[in-house]
C-alpha cells in the first residue's frame, strides 16, 4: 500500500488552487477535503491543518475571490488611465467614464470566467460571513469607492455622494454579472449594459449636483 505524505510544501495554496478548479469544472457540491487531499497526493487528514472543515475551505475560497476581483478591478482602472493619449487635453469627466467602464468590464469578465466562485462569494457565504470574508468583501467595495471618489475632483458630484454611488455601481455590475452567468444575456450584452448604466449613473449624479 502506498503511503501519502502529510506535508506538501505550500499545501494551503495547492489545495485552494485545486478547489477552485473543482468549483469551476464540477460545481460546489463536488468539493470535499478528502477528495482534494487525494488529488493533491497527501494524506486525507493533511488539509485539516489548514481548513478544519469544509466551511473553512469555502471561507478561504470566498476571501480569495473577493481579493482577486478587487485587484483585477484596480488593475483594469490603472490600465485605462495609463492608456490615455499622451499630451492630450485632460477631460476629467470623460476619463472617469473610461475608467469606470474598464473596471466594470473587468468585473463582468471575472464573472464569466468564475461564475461558481462569484456565486459562492455573494450567495453561499453571504449569511454570517467570517471576519476574513467580510474584510475581503470590504476591500472590493473600497476599490469601487476609490474609483467613484475620482469623480469628485471633476465636479461630477460631491464627496458626500461617493458612498451612495459606490453602492449603486456595485449593484449594477453585480446585477449585470448575474444576468451573464445565468445566460440571460451574452457577455457582450453585459459589457454594453454596464457601459450604458455607468453613463446614466454619472449623468444622473451630475444632474443632482447642479
Amino acid at each position: 500500500m502506498s503511503h501519502r505524505p502529510f506535508h506538501h510544501g505550500n499545501l494551503r495554496a495547492v489545495l485552494l488552487e485545486q478547489a477552485e478548479k473543482v468549483l469551476r469544472e464540477r460545481g460546489l457540491d463536488a468539493l470535499s477535503l478528502r477528495e482534494l487531499a487525494r488529488e493533491a497526493g497527501v494524506s486525507h487528514g493533511a488539509p485539516r491543518s489548514h481548513f478544519p472543515d469544509r466551511g473553512a475551505l469555502l471561507d478561504a475560497l470566498a476571501e480569495r475571490g473577493f481579493l482577486r476581483l478587487a485587484d483585477e478591478i484596480r488593475r483594469a482602472a490603472a490600465r485605462a488611465r495609463d492608456d490615455l493619449a499622451p499630451g492630450r487635453t485632460p477631460d476629467a469627466a470623460h476619463d472617469q467614464v473610461r475608467t469606470l467602464r474598464a473596471a466594470a468590464r473587468a468585473y463582468v469578465e471575472f464573472a464569466v470566467r468564475e461564475p461558481a466562485l462569484l456565486d459562492l462569494m455573494f450567495t453561499t457565504k453571504a449569511e454570517e460571513p467570517s471576519a476574513a470574508v467580510s474584510g475581503a468583501a470590504e476591500r472590493l467595495f473600497a476599490a469601487l469607492a476609490d474609483l467613484m471618489a475620482a469623480g469628485v475632483a471633476s465636479g461630477a458630484y460631491p464627496a458626500s455622494d461617493v458612498g451612495r454611488l459606490s453602492l449603486l455601481l456595485s449593484a449594477t455590475v453585480q446585477g449585470a454579472s448575474a444576468l451573464v452567468t445565468s445566460r440571460r444575456i451574452t457577455p457582450a450584452q453585459g459589457e454594453a449594459l454596464v457601459d450604458d448604466a455607468i453613463a446614466l449613473l454619472l449623468a444622473g449624479a451630475a444632474a443632482g449636483a447642479c
